[in-house]
């Protein structure tokens, strides 16, 4: 398996695009497009062959783990660029490479600064794609920055509402959710002697119950930061919203997912007793999390920002499923981590490329009408908000049962919270879908829009 050629391709792809002449857009865009293609092919080629060697691979070596690369990196810390994958990454290295894709497709349009535009969406793509294939804590860490950095740039430099304070605001929160795994890794690195940063060797010689407490707490809360944790989840509305529609669709698509990997892979497997210990109080803020964002979903009269309240709320299903410590709850996280990148990818886009591109405003009070004047808009929008409120026959569906379960196994009382959230959730998406798209203005509907003749959209709905 190749799947590590993801990053590389990323990586030569950004850097063809800066060698590329300013003026020279369409190739640019064309550079970009390819670059993500091969990303999103080998991706696919690879999740395709894991699917059909993992029940050999289990067999014989007693785990899903494929190993890429092992070569040696920084050797004064013990630091090794170590690469693999297994049946829970490869499935959001297939989603990366498919937002990547739509992504560029819905950027298509950036006239502004295209060519560092598109650079620096394509190291955020490789930072994303090394995240979930780092196997040396060290390693992990430096593409989780590298995923970071651009994050600013493309939001302040092509964002809109209050882009400089959004993408500060994102920014800061993130590298404080940053200094919290570093402490924490450096931590965990010294309490097991210094000698390997490798998280399989970590795991396998686990710390002192004591210090598994305390260190786990500082990594799995820096990590959730980025996964919209509450109460640390106020830059998510405020990113998504300043964000163009390519960034709003990655930052909750892709980037939100991040921090919850990290909780998993990293937190969650080198300090098991640690998550023992707070387990409770983590599950706690997943509630709250689930019932805020929902709530506050509910009252926005920015649809954007309906969309980005959601993605706090969907979040908060992921941080409960893991903290569950069962095979359900678990399960249905990383499920929930897939279907919630692809459902939240549809639904900005149909909020930024479909229709504020189209009328020019975001407020449920200035739109109405639009079935008729963007119906392709409208179906997809139907097609996404029933994926998000978990309609059976959606992906969304599936994940939030499992989530649901694996809770009420840890607490009847868990899954209940929980599940309140889901008629608040039904509630908003119908709203936003009879404000938008059914409620209609004196003319019949909002006189600045038009269909669109953009057909990037039309491979998202079969998906959910």
């Amino acid at each position: 398996m190749q799947t590590d050629w993801t990053i590389y391709s990323a990586l030569l792809g950004a850097a063809v695009v800066m060698m590329l002449p300013r003026e020279a857009r369409g190739l640019i865009r064309t550079v970009a497009l390819l670059t993500g293609l091969v990303g999103l092919a080998v991706a696919l080629v690879d999740y395709f062959h894991y699917d059909r060697i993992v029940h050999t691979l289990i067999a014989e070596t007693g785990s899903g783990m494929v190993w890429l690369r092992d070569r040696p990196w920084i050797d004064a810390l013990h630091s090794r660029y170590h690469l693999a994958v297994d049946g829970i990454s490869l499935p959001l290295i297939v989603l990366n490479g498919f937002v990547c894709v739509t992504g560029i497709l819905f950027s298509w349009n950036i006239e502004h600064r295209t060519k560092e535009f598109f650079a620096f969406f394509l190291v955020l793509i490789a930072g994303v794609y090394g995240v979930f294939m780092a196997m040396d804590l060290f390693l992990l860490f430096v593409f989780y920055e590298l995923a970071i950095i651009p994050k600013y740039f493309i939001i302040a430099i092509w964002g809109s509402t209050r882009k400089e304070y959004g993408a500060m605001k994102l920014v800061l929160y993130s590298f404080l959710g940053s200094a919290l795994v570093f402490i924490a890794i450096l931590a965990a690195y010294f309490a097991a002697g210094g000698q390997t940063f490798n998280l399989l060797e970590l795991a396998r010689h686990p710390l002192a119950r004591d210090t598994q407490i305390w260190i786990f707490l500082l990594a799995f809360v820096g990590f959730a930061v980025l996964a919209g944790m509450w109460p640390f989840h106020t830059w998510a509305p405020t990113g998504h919203v300043a964000a163009p529609t390519a960034a709003s669709m990655l930052l909750a698509g892709v980037v939100m997912k991040l921090g919850a990997y990290g909780c998993l892979r990293a937190s969650m497997m080198l300090f098991p007793a640690g998550l023992d210990y707070w387990k409770w109080w983590l599950a706690g803020l997943a509630i709250v999390g689930i019932l805020y964002g929902a709530a506050v979903a509910l009252v926005q009269k920015d649809f954007k920002f309906i969309i980005g309240y959601s993605s706090v709320s969907h979040m908060g299903f992921v941080l409960l499923g893991l903290v569950t410590l069962n095979v359900l709850g678990v399960s249905g996280a990383v499920l929930q981590m897939f279907s919630h990148g692809i459902v939240a990818s549809l639904l900005f886009a149909v909020v930024g490329r479909m229709v504020y591109d189209r009328t020019h405003t975001r407020q449920l009070d200035e739109l109405g009408g639009l079935r008729k004047a963007i119906p392709f808009a409208c179906v997809t929008f139907v097609i996404g908000g029933a994926a998000s409120m978990g309609m059976p026959g959606f992906s969304g569906f599936v994940a939030e049962i499992q989530v649901l379960m694996g809770a009420f196994a840890m607490s009847p009382w868990l899954a209940l919270g929980a599940a309140l959230s889901i008629p608040i959730t039904v509630a908003y998406i119908l709203n936003a879908n009879n404000k938008v798209f059914m409620e209609r203005d004196d003319d019949g509907g909002h006189h600045g829009a038009n269909d669109p003749g953009h057909t990037a959209g039309h491979d998202l709905p079969p998906i959910t």
